[in-house]
């Protein structure tokens, strides 16, 4: 009798383990997106980039005015600097290095402006991807979805791939 016990015992733990194994391996599904490219061929990020350009444009321009203008500050004074006393020359000097730590500060700050101007611009962006890879993604009855951006560590990404199905549903061509 004991041994009977022990026997069904196994058999329910056995055939308890099979039920479990295999609802494991039946219930995850995988496919991928590469959502840097998706997010390259939205019409938002196509125009928040131009928007970036004509920024970066014009901090340029603003730079090479300045710079032009430094540039002729300091050959005047190099020219002048013989029939002036010391004190003007110095500071004259003095003047041209405060203009060439403006121009620097200028520059850091235009890069921290573009910076900052690029998030929030692509913020949204990258939001409304995220969301159409999760409705499309749910809807297909996907459990994960793996980046398959180059560099973003998935080596091979042969099974489905979303983005189709993700373009379609953010109207993209």
């Amino acid at each position: 009798m004991k041994q009977v016990r022990n026997l069904i015992a196994i058999a329910a733990f056995v055939v308890a383990g099979t039920f479990t194994a295999t609802a494991q391996t039946a219930a995850s599904k995988v496919c991928h997106i590469a959502s840097q490219e998706l997010v390259e061929i939205m019409p938002k990020a196509k125009a928040a980039e131009k928007q970036l350009r004509n920024l970066a444009k014009t901090y340029e321009a603003e730079l090479v005015n300045m710079d032009k203008a430094l540039q002729t500050k300091s050959q005047e004074a190099q020219q002048k600097a013989p029939t002036r006393t010391d004190e003007e020359n110095q500071r004259i000097l003095e003047q041209i290095q405060a203009d060439r730590k403006t121009i620097e500060e200028f520059y850091t700050n235009s890069q921290k402006s573009l910076s900052q101007k690029r998030t929030d611009l692509l913020k949204p962006v990258y939001e409304e991807a995220r969301q159409a890879i999760f409705k499309v993604a749910r809807a297909k009855g996907f459990d994960y979805v793996l980046d398959s951006t180059t560099g973003t560590g998935v080596i091979m990404a042969d099974g489905y791939d979303l983005m189709p199905d993700v373009k379609k549903a953010l109207g993209i061509q």
